[in-house]
């Protein structure tokens, strides 16, 4: 029954992934706290760990047939290692009621946006 669940948070996730391009882990974080029992950190980290095989996969499927500015991609990338290098590292350190109060306002701050733009 775990692997049944398991697999259908990674459905959704996926789904998710693939027609936004990203958010994979603004479902899955919550998802394996809540249908798992994961613990916050652990729930972070393997949510990282799930997006990048989700994100090559939608990344090829979408640069089939659009012009991508690889000139951004790269620096992009650049920033996104070291802000994730300082992400992983702060994360360690954090208790775990922070990362809820941070990860819910930027989630928060992300609906706010969507809606109003």
């Amino acid at each position: 029954m775990k692997n049944i669940k398991t697999i259908s948070i990674g459905l959704i996730v996926g789904f998710a992934n693939g027609l936004f391009g990203a958010g994979g882990g603004s479902i899955l974080v919550p998802a394996l706290q809540k249908f798992m029992g994961m613990e916050t950190k652990k729930s972070h980290a393997t949510a990282l760990s799930v997006i990048l095989p989700l994100s090559v996969v939608s990344a090829a499927i979408y640069i089939w047939g659009v012009d991508v500015e690889w000139r951004v991609v790269l620096f992009v990338s650049l920033g996104g290692v070291v802000g994730g290098i300082i992400g992983a590292k702060i994360l360690n350190k954090l208790a775990a009621w922070w990362i809820h109060i941070i990860f819910g306002v930027l989630l928060a701050v992300g609906a706010v946006r969507m809606l109003f733009s």
